[in-house]
């Protein structure tokens, strides 16, 4: 009975055995769920983030493409300058896109193929001689005669994400195979090998770090790289390695070997710029080298190879000998691994780093003009959309008118500063048949991403008003003509109870004088009194028909620019008036392709007459008598004498303010300078903004103006003094243009004046 009880005893304990385990049982269960779910987010977030992120891109901004034609105005040097902004190297026998030789005034090149928006343009060998500073013959590598040939465009910025990372999207089969196998060889050689982990990887990393007594190799694969850039961060931590080993078999499981080594290329960072991340090969050979990363040579292709490893610590502009010996490293790798051959191997290792930096004076980076696209773009376009859809940004900029903006403000507010430490500037240059913004410059310092004044700062615009007052009354060609007499006389106007009398600059009067006479020297009595006898409302009306589209007071002293515009909404006014009457809306972009390069958007040419041809041509004719022997006469001795310069000078109160407007037969310039603070800082328009547009028409070169005369005009020749039709006996007449619906002025005789001479000698 004893042996019985046992047997039932022990067989208890063995049942009693068997159910112990169901509790560890049921853990293990649930953390293998929870585990399950974990992957299973993680398996998520890969495949959310991958696929959303790495075709992330920030749209790309160009500027015109540079065209050449027989005839064209542009200088060998000027020439030799946008082909170093556009990374071309001067060789001495031009065999790839992107090479240059130069022989003084004659050039060969090899272009670089483009898809523009309304094509492709093939690369293509192209001969060209200058002649002064025109292109004086343009041919193919046989000589033959070429109509027009077209560059491809500068890159002058981006439209990045809030994080301000920037790439330029490389195809796996655009990348050079010796650059994916360097980065293989010396990355991860087990890479198509290892399903997302690699222990050979970390063993030999291990070893070889042990021999070298430092971390000279890594064990992470490629895909772990990859992983730890795109999704965690980079605390050293055992919860992030393991995320990333997990998240790294996911990768491999969903994509294959090919597509994420096509992320890994585009994602990798590789620099910092200010606060744009430089993130791929694509940019990092264009940010390093000004070229496209197709076009390296081995040594460069070791150099950012090398590179991934510590963007920071081997950063070859401050630290160029780091920089070096790991670029060397590379290229030993890349010999043992059978890459390179060892004559390929001694050739790269004596080459010099190869960095290009932009000549100077012909920065690639435009912020201000930039920023005017992307207000321009937010019409048509979400945020998201320029942030993340790889567009392609086709714009008006040329930059050998930038670059000579750039220049002339510098270099003047530099001079004036001296005085004047604070004195600021902006400016705009237009076409002024089409109202496209060729130019545009926020403040002194060009790259500055600061303030943009061009378009924010609004300040009082003095005379820049007044040619609206005297296009109001030559649109009465029955009352008024440019001979018309009007008084500048003491005048008092009664206005809420006080007393307000205008004065001229020179705080003198100047009794009778010609109507174009009061613009060409800013009388401001005379244009007050001309503007009270046409009335408020009616020079309004014209300002709304230049383009003025803000609040604007109905008070007398409108007349002498008593309101606040930016400098992009005084050049539209001149806009109209350069462009011959027509109303077109100043335009930065030409066309938007999208990633794939199909159009998605043009923008085309919107234009409105609105100021009939016959004032439109006398109101011109009054604004190059400005030029001619006005306020702004000081142009007439640096340019040549037909040019038929157009213009008005600009001074507030307390010269706070200085302005400039003209134009010559092809663009108009509008130049404010001033203080932020709205202090004087002394000069009027003729002595500051003037000297600024003198300088960047010298260094961009003057079109002769000679604007379209209507059937409706006949010329006369005009005594200064009394403003009637000189006879031969007027030594010096001014030739001013009449509207055959106008009364022509009496004959005068001038013979019967000898006093004149001594009154014109006094003068």
């Amino acid at each position: 009975m004893a042996r019985k009880k046992t047997r039932k005893t022990r067989s208890r304990r063995r049942r009693k055995g068997r159910r112990f385990p169901i509790p560890w049982i049921k853990l293990a269960f649930a953390a293998l769920a929870l585990l399950a779910a974990y992957i299973a987010f993680l398996d998520f977030q890969v495949y959310r983030q991958f696929e959303g992120k790495r075709w992330s891109l920030p749209a790309r901004v160009y500027a015109r493409p540079l065209e050449l034609y027989v005839g064209l105005a542009l200088s060998p040097s000027a020439f030799a300058d946008e082909l170093r902004a556009l990374g071309y190297r001067f060789v001495s026998r031009p065999r790839r896109p992107g090479e240059v030789a130069r022989d003084g005034s004659r050039f060969r090149l090899v272009t670089r193929p483009f898809r523009f928006w309304d094509g492709a343009e093939p690369s293509r060998d192209l001969r060209l001689e200058f002649s002064g500073a025109r292109l004086e013959s343009l041919g193919d590598g046989a000589r033959r005669p070429v109509a027009l040939a077209r560059l491809d465009p500068l890159e002058i910025g981006s439209i990045h994400t809030a994080r301000q990372e920037d790439r330029v999207l490389l195809r796996l089969s655009d990348v050079p195979p010796e650059l994916v196998q360097a980065l293989i060889a010396v990355e991860d050689r087990d890479f198509y090998r290892h399903h997302g982990i690699s222990l050979r990887a970390i063993g030999r990393a291990l070893l070889a770090n042990l021999r070298a007594g430092s971390v000279v190799q890594g064990g992470s694969t490629l895909t772990q790289q990859l992983v730890k850039n795109f999704f965690l961060s980079s605390d050293r931590s055992l919860w992030r390695k393991l995320n990333e080993a997990l998240m790294a078999l996911l990768l491999e499981l969903r994509y294959d070997k090919d597509e994420i080594l096509e992320a890994y290329i585009n994602e990798i960072y590789l620099a910092q710029d200010g606060q744009r991340a430089i993130h791929g090969f694509g940019l990092g050979s264009r940010y390093y080298f000004q070229r496209p990363v197709e076009e390296l040579d081995t040594a460069r292709i070791a150099l950012l190879v090398g590179m991934v490893k510590g963007p920071s610590y081997y950063n070859p502009r401050r630290h160029p000998e780091r920089a070096r010996e790991r670029r060397n490293l590379v290229l030993r790798i890349m010999r043992e691994q059978g890459i390179i051959s060892r004559a390929e191997e001694q050739r790269a290792r004596t080459a010099p780093l190869g960095l290009v930096e932009a000549a100077e004076g012909t920065s690639k980076t435009f912020p201000a003009f930039v920023d005017l696209v992307r207000r321009q773009l937010r019409r048509d376009y979400r945020e998201d959309d320029l942030t993340s859809e790889g567009l392609k940004i086709f714009t008006t900029l040329d930059p050998q008118v930038q670059w000579a903006l750039q220049k002339s403000l510098a270099r003047r507010i530099a001079a004036f500063g001296r005085a004047q430490p604070e004195l600021q500037g902006a400016a705009l240059v237009t076409s002024a048949s089409n109202g496209e913004v060729l130019a545009l410059a926020g403040g002194r310092r060009a790259g500055f991403a600061g303030f943009n004044r061009a378009l924010d700062a609004r300040r009082q615009v003095g005379s820049l008003l007044k040619p609206a007052v005297y296009l109001t009354a030559l649109e009465q060609p029955r009352r008024y003509t440019l001979a018309t007499r009007i008084d500048d006389g003491p005048l008092e106007i009664e206005s809420g109870g006080e007393l307000w009398r205008p004065e001229n600059y020179d705080h003198s009067f100047h009794g009778e004088v010609l109507l174009y006479q009061g613009l060409a020297h800013s009388y401001n009595v005379a244009t007050v009194r001309l503007g009270l006898e046409l009335g408020v409302e009616a020079v309004i009306r014209t300002l709304r028909r230049l383009g003025v589209g803000g609040p604007l007071r109905p008070w007398p002293s409108l007349f002498l620019g008593a309101t606040e515009l930016s400098p992009l909404e005084v050049t539209q006014i001149y806009q109209t008036l350069a462009s011959g009457g027509f109303h077109t809306p100043l335009r930065a972009i030409r066309a938007v392709l999208d990633e794939t390069d199909q159009p998605l958007q043009r923008y085309p040419l919107s234009v409105q007459r609105v100021v009939d041809p016959v004032p439109a041509l006398l109101i011109t004719r009054a604004l190059q008598l400005v030029v001619a022997e006005g306020t702004a006469r000081s142009l007439a001795g640096r340019f040549r004498a037909d040019a038929g310069l157009a213009g008005k000078t600009g001074t507030t109160d307390g010269l706070r303010d200085s302005w400039y407007a003209g134009f010559d037969g092809e663009r108009l310039a509008v130049v404010w300078l001033g203080r932020d603070d709205n202090q004087p800082m002394g000069l009027t328009g003729a002595a500051g903004a003037l000297q600024v547009w003198a300088d960047l028409f010298r260094r961009s070169g003057v079109s002769v103006l000679r604007p379209a005369v209507p059937e409706a005009i006949e010329w006369h020749a005009i005594d200064r003094e009394t403003g009637g039709l000189a006879d031969n006996g007027c030594g010096d007449p001014v030739q001013l243009p009449f509207s055959t619906a106008s009364a022509l002025p009496e004959p005068v005789s001038c013979r019967a004046a000898p006093r004149r001479w001594l009154k014109r000698l006094l003068r």
